[in-house]
């Protein structure tokens, strides 16, 4: 605006002050920018933290007095390296804020989280400053460092211990002394695996409290519940120290474990019996040397299936107390009642031990059954008769040689149906004696009444014995019977199939030798004896098929076996030593 008030005069004047003015100033600057690009860089006053790497999860930061494990690689600002704990291939161990690291490295530590990177840029007074290190850095160095956290801890540090996962129900927990089964990951407090029962698809295997871990785990492991998983944390000094295991555990490292117990029992453990379901009624109980029937389903204590008779759908049969099976399931079969449902839990000692089975049964194992008793007897048994109704009156009673007829619902000790009568809608009809029903059942039949029930209790060696009947009746089957008889009709005395009801006629061959030719024929014979019967001159034993009766008769006879019976051969059992015949 003043140059515009200027004279035409003054114009030319202004005009030249003023760029030269301009000129001055535009010199100024570049001199001043010039300075600027050639001026020694300004001191940093502290150090500088650029974070590379912070992890989602901090475990744990860095505190003053904590002993840190780190790698780093250090650089001067123009990207020279001095030096690397990697080039080394071990990490940079040492305590935080006790001077025995550079001031600014002791400060950029402090507050960094296991597995954080991060790039620190530190002075030269906190750093080596004037003196400088060596040959190494220089004098007023500033120094660059890339650092990455892997471990931290502090002397005063214990097991910690996190339990992730408790199982519903925890009848035991591990105390000093037990001896446990158990699987483990273990890795360095930045995540790097070192060791792994499950690789080894084995658990491990020790004793608690006494020594024979590491301080750390030994601690860890007390009061954990079967099932449980916790994850334990300790400080080299519980673990393995400064010199590490030589192998995958660098010295100082700190150690994490995520544990699963699978197992736990203490030397001085005997069997644990808990019932499930007993019977209302128990009128005998398993005692040694009793055989029993069972079902049972084998678990390991962590619920890992192994065995189950069911399967097989077939009960084991075993005698009980004598040492046919495991120790501590002869002891836990003894006490039991027909019906009864208990769980047997087996510590190892008293199982397959150290070894176990291989495949299916670790060593060590303790072992849980569930077990149901089918049925038990013992060799001595006889056959139990109860009688549960009687009838008033009672002609007579049963005996060797009677023919009966009964009707019987059949069942094994457990209830199971075998077989009924009722079924058929008709009786069971047999000869007393005859060896036509098993031993028991002619012994349960004997002296019986008709109309009378009895409820019969069989042992096996009385009744269809170890074999059984092929799907009907298990082998080694105790049977009980619920029988009532119907009829019964009188039997001849021992040892006769046929006998006179009349007196015998004296000219007996005569009788029977209808074609007068002095010798008996087979059809003659027969049907003599057949009219006597007929006419109730006599009676064959009952129950069995005349007519073979008969031509027994007839062969016992027929002494030269030539077909036909002479007079000389013909007696009458009066007249000889015992036979069943005439």
């Amino acid at each position: 605006v003043a140059f515009r008030l200027l004279s035409p005069a003054a114009h030319s004047l202004s005009a030249m002050k003023m760029i030269q003015c301009v000129l001055r100033m535009l010199f100024l600057s570049v001199l001043v920018a010039f300075a600027a690009c050639n001026a020694p860089p300004v001191p940093l006053d502290d150090i500088l933290i650029e974070k590379t790497f912070v992890p989602e999860q901090c475990v744990r930061a860095v505190k003053v007095g904590d002993y840190v494990r780190y790698h780093y690689i250090g650089t001067f600002p123009d990207g020279k390296k001095f030096d690397s704990s990697y080039d080394r291939g071990s990490t940079y161990n040492v305590f935080v804020g006790k001077k025995q690291l550079i001031e600014g490295m002791d400060k950029a530590l402090v507050g960094m989280c296991v597995n954080e990177r991060s790039l620190v840029k530190i002075p030269p007074h906190l750093a080596y400053g004037k003196r400088g290190y060596g040959d190494i850095i220089p004098a007023d160095s500033i120094l660059h460092f890339d650092v990455l956290l892997l471990d931290v801890w502090n002397p005063e540090d214990g097991v910690q211990i996190n339990t992730y996962h408790t199982p519903s129900t925890c009848e035991r927990k591990v105390e000093v002394s037990d001896y446990v089964r158990y699987h483990y990951n273990g890795t360095l407090l930045d995540g790097t695996l070192f060791d792994s029962s499950h690789t080894r698809m084995r658990t491990y295997d020790t004793y608690v409290g006494i020594g024979w871990l590491i301080a750390g785990m030994d601690q860890g492991l007390l009061g954990m519940c079967v099932g449980e998983r916790r994850i334990i944390t300790m400080p080299p000094s519980l673990g393995y120290g400064e010199n590490g295991d030589g192998s995958d555990i660098p010295g100082q490292a700190s150690l994490v474990f995520d544990v699963v117990l699978l197992d736990l029992h203490n030397p001085r453990d005997g069997i644990t019996v808990t019932n499930q379901v007993v019977p209302e009624s128990c009128t005998r109980k398993s005692v040694s040397g009793d055989f029993v029937r069972y079902h049972y389903n084998g678990s390991l204590l962590d619920g890992t299936f192994f065995d189950s008779s069911y399967s097989r759908n077939r009960t084991y049969d075993t005698y009980v107390g004598r040492g046919y099976v495991i120790a501590g399931m002869d002891e836990g079969l003894i006490g039991v009642c027909v019906g009864e449902k208990r769980t047997i839990t087996i510590p190892p000692h008293l199982a397959y031990g150290e070894e176990g089975t291989g495949s299916k049964i670790p060593g060590s194992a303790v072992l849980v059954f569930d077990v149901h008793i089918i049925d038990f007897h013992n060799p001595s048994d006889i056959t139990e008769v109860k009688v549960t109704y009687m009838p008033e009156e009672c002609g007579r009673q049963t005996k060797k040689g009677d023919f009966i007829k009964y009707h019987y619902n059949a069942s094994l000790m457990d209830g199971t149906s075998i077989d009924s009568t009722y079924n058929y809608g008709k009786t069971y009809n047999i000869v007393l004696g005859a060896n036509q029903v098993v031993p028991g059942m002619e012994e349960g039949l004997m002296e019986m009444c008709v109309g009378e029930k009895r409820h019969l209790i069989i042992p096996p060696h009385l009744g269809y014995g170890e074999r059984g009947v092929t799907d009907e009746v298990p082998g080694s089957a105790v049977l009980v019977f619920d029988i009532e008889l119907i009829d019964m009709e009188e039997g001849l005395p021992e040892g006769y199939m046929f006998i006179w009801n009349d007196d015998v006629s004296p000219d007996l061959f005569a009788e029977m030798d209808k074609d007068e030719n002095k010798q008996v024929e087979p059809s003659e014979f027969t049907d003599y004896i057949m009219r006597q019967v007929t006419e109730g001159k006599g009676r064959l034993a009952p129950g069995f098929d005349p007519y073979r009766i008969i031509d027994n008769m007839f062969s016992n006879q027929d002494r030269n076996g030539d077909g036909k019976i002479t007079e000389a051969e013909f007696k009458l059992k009066a007249d000889e030593p015992a036979h069943d015949e005439l």
